[in-house]
C-alpha cells in the first residue's frame, strides 16, 4: 500500500512532467518535488564513460553514503539512476525512474 506522502511525491511529480519544458530544469523540479514531499535525499546521477556523474539534486550537500540507486533506462539501456537517502519508499522511487526516462535521454 502507499502511503500518503507517496502518494503525493507522485502526483506532484506527474504535475511537473505534465507541464513539460527544458528537461534540465524538468528533472530539477522533479527533485525538488520528491524532497519536499518525502525528505528524502533525491538525485539523478547520468551515466558517462566512467561511471556515473551526479546531476539535478535536492536536499544534504552530497548523496548519502547508503543511496538506494534506482536504474532510469530506455530503450533497454540505462542512461541514469535516481539516488535516494536509504529511509525513502523504493516503490515510489522505481516508479519514478520510470516515468522520468524521456527527460533523462534528452539531455
Amino acid at each position: 500500500m502507499t502511503s500518503p506522502s507517496s502518494s503525493g511525491a507522485l502526483e506532484a511529480v506527474e504535475r511537473v512532467l505534465n507541464r513539460g519544458g527544458e528537461p534540465g530544469v524538468v528533472l530539477q523540479q522533479v527533485v525538488d518535488a520528491l524532497h519536499a514531499r518525502t525528505s528524502a535525499w533525491v538525485g539523478i546521477a547520468f551515466v558517462e564513460d566512467n561511471g556515473v556523474e551526479l546531476g539535478p539534486s535536492a536536499g544534504a550537500a552530497a548523496p548519502p553514503a547508503d543511496a538506494q540507486r534506482h536504474p532510469i533506462e530506455r530503450q533497454g539501456h540505462k542512461i541514469a539512476e535516481l539516488w535516494t537517502s536509504a529511509e525513502a519508499d523504493p516503490t515510489l522511487f522505481a516508479r519514478v525512474a520510470v516515468i522520468v526516462s524521456p527527460y533523462c535521454a534528452r539531455l
